[in-house]
């Protein structure tokens, strides 16, 4: 799993002296699962993610941006063509949004 997310929580966390167990109990789950979210062991449930940002003080849009970056890289990461993969997603997305704009 990439981690991402977990590097950017660590980091604030860290600067914030926040100690894991303090945001564990937050999230009510145990300390050894959030460590295992910070190591990228295991993925944020994105409810989660709203309450870290909260927590943590910052802009919840910026903590999901890089939670869903470590979804996405963990499914085309290993691809071949990951970049081209990432080209057409960006593509389908604006046609998308430009669809829905003129609806």
């Amino acid at each position: 799993m990439s981690t991402i997310f977990g590097n950017k929580i660590r980091t604030i966390r860290e600067e914030k002296q926040i100690p894991q167990r303090q945001l564990a109990a937050a999230l009510e789950i145990d300390t050894a699962t959030y460590c295992k979210i910070e190591k990228g062991d295991r993925r944020a449930k994105r409810e989660q993610v709203t309450v870290l940002a909260e927590l943590l003080e910052v802009d919840s849009k910026e903590l999901i941006r890089l939670w869903s970056a470590d979804k996405v890289y963990d499914i085309i990461a290993e691809e071949e063509e990951a970049t081209q993969i990432l080209s057409v997603v960006a593509e389908s997305i604006l046609k998308y949004k430009r669809k829905s704009v003129n609806v």
